[in-house]
């Protein structure tokens, strides 16, 4: 499957009056090499990803993931050397879907949106509190952050 999405930051929170739903999410990378390979506890709900390296400046890439027994998941995430901690918040706007990732822990401060597109082609309205995009920046990636935290950025 091709995975197709654009990451912006958010420009202020007027987002968190349209949210529909929310969960908290800890993810760790097992690795990152040519095919990045992360687990993901979702709730209560153990998940495993492969994800390619990224094409078109950043806003596609291959992705197969697959539900795992959660605790499965913990014991994999508890040998990673660096886990996300978020919440993950899901937003409707304009036939979109924009889940807004809310960092915590060594991120705390970082809130990104992204939103999934079925062609690299296809237009989408953005709502008033998308701020600049990220697509494609490195150090916005997920396995970026479980490495080099935001909160390590301000030094």
């Amino acid at each position: 499957m091709q995975e197709i999405e654009r990451k912006y930051l958010t420009s202020d929170d007027s987002w968190r009056k349209e949210v529909v739903r929310s969960m908290r999410i800890a993810q760790g990378y097992l690795c990152s090499r040519r095919v990045t390979a992360r687990v993901r506890v979702c709730d209560d709900v153990g998940i495993l990803t492969f994800k390619g390296k990224s094409r078109d400046g950043g806003l596609s890439r291959f992705e197969w993931e697959r539900e795992v027994p959660v605790g499965v998941a913990w014991r994999l995430l508890n040998r990673c050397n660096g886990v996300v901690d978020k919440v993950r918040h899901i937003v409707e706007y304009e036939g979109h879907t924009f889940e807004i990732d809310e960092f915590k822990g060594d991120n705390e401060g970082l809130i990104i949106a992204e939103v999934e597109l079925s062609d690299r082609n296809e237009k989408v309205l953005l709502p008033s509190w998308i701020g600049d995009e990220v697509t494609g920046e490195r150090c916005f990636y997920n396995s970026f952050l479980s490495k080099y935290p935001f909160r390590s950025w301000k030094s």
